[in-house]
């Protein structure tokens, strides 16, 4: 929700006007860490301890703050060893090799050699990156997505140069933003989201889909983006060396001039960068001068929802939109941007015009539905995705054939893995339904696998349920209501925030 800039925000520190492109802007240099001659010692940990990277990291965060308009002329000299060491074991160790054929283990036998040469070639502009190994993998409605497999060390530069970037612009990104944040989580949206819509008089939400938003990303648009922060050559020159590498599937090396790489550590962080300037500051500019009602926004990546107190004004953004999108080459989906009547007074104001209930929407994995308590006040009630529960099913059955050998023990570790992982973040409250539909389901087609074994298997349904106790966790909600997560990560009580609660989206904006 969009209703004033709250400075006293802990995830929000500053942020930053559309256009910083004047040429009266002073290219400001950002001092270097380590300066007089003193050297650094390593404080470097094997842990994803963010901290523990460099000081650097938060003087250059320090400087943006203080420095909102300037420029930065350098910033690679923050892409120390110590810094590629710590992105080496913040990667995920047993994930698959890139068309160099090196794994992270492989890596990692001469690790020090390595990143001694690697941050060698970086500086010295000998770093070349290698196209990424095409990869498919299916999507909840039966489709394939391209996923591009970067090289090992592809990945630690970038995972390098993502924490750089991300101490300039986190004082940056608005409140309303929460895709591939540090401390943000998809949680955190939802949150968001919840608190937003139960304590705001909105009745309409606009639903919007980017269309094939990280295949349509203009290159050139993007790094012009980047200039407004940043004016350091060599980082800009490794941008573009990720965005243009291309893809390697079998002998045929594709590139394209849109998009940016699936798959890749820093496409996350580019495509926040391209939103930023495309909606989030667009957004707020409208709300400010536009807008008259009440008004929410939440974005995760390329996941936008919009709440409006009059339908004329969703209507008014929702075109405007498309004509913003249209001029950075996006588009939205026409079958999947839809404008809905929702909110805590829409079942009444549609009972009225003798209408049905309110429809529902989707975001982040759940559908949204209007509801009410046992009091009967409105309640968001929210509950899995039945398409997404269908497809993580397909998979568990597909993995159970594949293990219908193994003993029942080993197989009951597994489901418990899986079960287990479901439940964290699907137990959320009002979706106990859902959990135990996923549960029962599981343990039908855990029974109908140890049938298939032989026909002198004896295991009844009731027999499995009694030992299923043991290996599949029990349903019960894992989070909190999102009012009061939201009110610990966001507190406005205190007299510097001088807006009520109900006013404000989770960051602020």
């Amino acid at each position: 929700m969009m209703h004033g800039h709250d400075q006293s925000d802990p995830l929000i520190v500053a942020q930053k006007s559309a256009n910083n492109t004047g040429s009266s802007v002073a290219e400001s240099m950002e001092p270097r860490s380590g300066a007089k001659g003193k050297t650094l010692k390593s404080t470097t940990c094997r842990t994803r301890n963010r901290e523990s990277v460099s000081p650097g990291l938060e003087r250059l965060r320090q400087f943006v703050i203080r420095e909102p308009k300037a420029r930065l002329t350098t910033l690679l000299h923050h892409l120390t060893v110590d810094l590629l060491r710590w992105s080496y074991y913040a990667l995920e160790r047993k994930a698959a090799a890139g068309v160099d054929g090196r794994t992270w283990e492989a890596y990692g036998e001469h690790l020090e050699e390595h990143l001694r040469d690697l941050h060698d070639r970086v500086h010295r502009g000998a770093y070349r990156a290698l196209p990424s190994r095409r990869r498919m993998i299916p999507k909840p409605d039966g489709s394939q997505r391209p996923l591009g497999i970067a090289s090992i060390e592809d990945k630690i530069v970038q995972r390098a140069m993502v924490e750089v970037l991300h101490s300039v612009y986190e004082p940056e990104f608005l409140g309303f933003s929460y895709g591939f944040r540090p401390g943000r989580s998809q949680h955190d949206a939802l949150d968001a989201l919840w608190v937003a819509i139960s304590t705001t008089a909105v009745n309409w939400i606009a639903d919007a889909d980017i269309r094939s938003f990280f295949d349509t990303v203009n290159h050139e648009q993007l790094i012009g983006f980047i200039e407004h922060r940043i004016a350091d050559r060599r980082v800009l020159r490794l941008i573009r060396k990720w965005l243009k590498v291309g893809v390697l599937e079998g002998t045929m090396l594709t590139t394209s001039a849109t998009g940016t790489p699936q798959g890749a550590v820093i496409s996350p962080l580019l495509a926040n960068i391209y939103l930023h300037y495309t909606f989030d500051l667009w957004v707020q500019q409208w709300r400010k001068r536009t807008a008259r009602g009440n008004m929410i926004v939440v974005r995760y990546a390329d996941d936008l929802v919009a709440g409006f107190e009059y339908q004329a004004e969703a209507k008014a953004f929702l075109d405007e939109l498309r004509i913003r999108f249209e001029t950075f080459h996006l588009g939205l989906h026409p079958q999947k941007t839809r404008l809905i009547e929702f909110g805590r007074h829409a079942a009444e104001q549609r009972r009225r015009r003798g209408l049905g209930k309110p429809e529902t929407f989707t975001f982040l994995g759940f559908v949204h539905i209007c509801a009410t308590s046992r009091s009967g006040r409105f309640l968001l009630w929210r509950k899995s995705r039945r398409d997404r529960m269908r497809a993580k099913l397909q998979a568990v059955q597909k993995e159970l054939h594949r293990r219908m050998h193994d003993g029942l023990a080993t197989q009951g570790r597994w489901l418990r893995s899986v079960v287990g992982g479901y439940f964290n973040y699907h137990a959320v409250p009002t979706n106990s339904a859902s959990l135990s539909a996923f549960r029962h389901f599981v343990l039908l087609l855990w029974y109908r696998t140890l049938k298939r074994r032989g026909q002198k298997d004896r295991t009844t349904l009731e027999k499995l349920a009694r030992v299923s106790e043991k290996w599949l966790p029990r349903v019960r909600i894992l989070h909190p209501w999102p009012n009061r997560r939201f009110a610990v990560k966001h507190p406005r009580w205190e007299p510097s925030a001088g807006i009520p609660l109900a006013r404000i989206c989770a960051g602020g904006a």
